[in-house]
């Protein structure tokens, strides 16, 4: 059984975007050992896409407003790259302190896990699904 996924961002400066990712993104993490610290992400989706090259991947977050994730991100030291409308969301890049970005961006399509929850607990909205044939 699977159990998770593990993520791994190369970065010129990894240990300054460590310091982003729990400082600046507020995730959470464990110590894997001699202080190499691994963080918690929310909840994740993989889709694939066509391409003529293999071994390509891509990270992005998302929220569900984006203009106001990046102001409050903002308060705390983050830095963006342009706002694009694309047909799939609304994007931009998060720029990290080691030279590297990852997309962030609020989706128009459906997406596989839930949204946050209101002040009483329950869904704002729930994850659409697929029936396998």
């Amino acid at each position: 059984m699977i159990t998770g996924a593990h993520l791994v961002v190369y970065s010129k400066d990894a240990e300054a975007d460590r310091i982003f990712f729990s400082d600046v993104l507020g995730f959470g993490s464990v110590d894997a050992g001699h202080g190499w610290r691994i963080f918690a992400l929310p909840a994740a989706e993989a889709a694939f896409h066509p391409h003529e090259k293999n071994d390509l991947h891509e990270m992005y977050f998302t929220c569900e407003n984006l203009k106001s994730e990046m102001a409050t991100l903002a308060k705390t030291g983050a830095r963006f790259g342009e706002v694009s409308e694309q047909q799939w969301g609304t994007l931009t890049t998060i720029l990290l302190p080691g030279g590297g970005r990852i997309g962030l961006y609020q989706p128009k399509h459906p997406v596989t896990f839930r949204k946050r929850r209101n002040n009483k607990g329950k869904p704002t909205s729930k994850a659409r699904s697929r029936k396998r044939h």
